[in-house]
């Protein structure tokens, strides 16, 4: 046999075992809303059966499973939207069902048009107005007709609505900024980890691990929106927790340093393209370089933990973690100074740029000198006069 035809079957036989693992790490990392969905439509089954008494009660774990396909880690007024939307597909669909009657092409017509009519007239989001004409269209074509009046069916859907509503809030009912600190810790280990590669590739001139890293750099603005909605998530659950509204003012510090986050990983990824031309041209990488790098990353780690510390309300150990922040981030852009000799080439300039320009986002984003402050103390570090 080939080394190839080895390989395939080597390649064969690891592959299903491969699948297995990335599946089990998918749910141990996702049980959560696994099991919030499944209790939340189980409930609104049985209240929609004891309380209302409908027989067949569908529309109310229905329309529990798709505010929380909608809602986890929108705001609030998205879950009302889609609660208001689906609930008024099944009543639209109720009425004109009892007046055409079930199944026939002027009920299809006639209810898909009240019904995105409506949606659009109160303002819904394309969402939320897909989301009430397919409710109301499914009670007129698959669901059976009733002979009551009683919208059985609206009160159905503002039940399981009304759970969904709920059980996404109780979940972080405890520590409504518990999913945030996680998501600052990620982004932040994910940004570093950045760092980290584009160093290895610099230290062994490795233009094929630039690009891997330049790819995984890329990766990194989804992080920032996903924090983004965290963001909002948090606020929601703080405004809807009476006994916990005392954190609003601190989420909304922490919250300001998003827009320096977003700088950051930006700066991050123009570093790592420029350390792909650099690992790809003729000219020698500077030895000290991954060093340097390596240095900005410990900064950036440094960063997400005094951000997590803050939310958590760990105010000293903040200021620890912002002080590490301080010396590592000038470090980076001092050491990076000493690179900048005489005709650099243009690649390691823009490294260099880079490495002082995270530097600022992450001082900024941590401290709470104002812009110029932190200016001149970066210009200091490199031995330029401040203005």
């Amino acid at each position: 046999m080939t080394w190839w035809g080895r390989a395939r079957r080597a390649d064969g036989r690891a592959r299903p075992r491969v699948a297995v693992r990335e599946a089990a790490g998918r749910l141990r990392r996702g049980w959560l809303p696994v099991v919030e969905a499944t209790l939340a439509a189980t409930v609104a089954w049985v209240l929609a059966t004891r309380l209302v008494g409908h027989p067949q009660p569908f529309f109310a774990p229905a329309a529990a499973l798709i505010v929380l396909g909608q809602a986890r880690g929108q705001r609030m007024r998205r879950a009302v939207e889609v609660v208001l939307g689906v609930a008024a597909g099944v009543l639209v669909a109720d009425l004109v069902v009892q007046a055409l009657g079930p199944r026939t092409t002027w009920t299809v017509f006639t209810v898909i048009l009240l019904t995105v009519a409506l949606a659009v007239a109160v303002g819904a989001s394309s969402v939320t107005v897909v989301q009430a004409a397919v409710s109301a269209l499914y009670l007129v074509v698959v669901s059976p007709p009733t002979e009551s009046l009683v919208p059985f069916r609206f009160v159905d859907a503002l039940i399981g609505g009304g759970v969904a509503v709920v059980a996404s809030q109780l979940v972080d009912a405890r520590r409504p900024l518990a999913p945030l600190v996680t998501e600052f810790r990620h982004t932040f280990e994910e940004l570093a980890g950045v760092l980290d590669d584009v160093a290895d590739a610099l230290e062994r001139g490795d233009d094929e691990a630039a690009l891997a890293a330049l790819e995984r750099a890329r990766r990194a603005d989804a992080g920032v929106e996903r924090l983004r909605g965290a963001v909002q998530a948090a606020g929601e659950a703080l405004r809807l927790n009476l006994g916990r509204r005392r954190h609003l003012g601190r989420l909304r510090s922490v919250a300001g340093s998003i827009g320096q986050i977003d700088y950051a990983v930006r700066n991050v990824r123009v570093l790592a393209r420029a350390a792909v031309t650099l690992t790809r041209g003729a000219a020698p990488v500077p030895t000290d370089l991954g060093a340097v790098v390596r240095t900005l990353a410990e900064a950036v780690r440094s960063a997400g933990d005094a951000l997590a510390a803050d939310l958590n309300g760990q105010d000293e150990v903040a200021d620890a973690h912002a002080e590490r922040v301080d010396v590592a981030a000038l470090e980076a852009v001092r050491a990076a100074g000493r690179l900048f000799t005489a005709g650099p080439t243009l690649p390691l300039a823009m490294i260099i740029g880079q490495v002082r320009a995270t530097a600022i986002d992450l001082l900024r984003g941590v401290g709470v000198d104002d812009d110029a402050t932190v200016l001149s103390r970066v210009d200091a570090a490199v031995g330029r006069p401040g203005p």
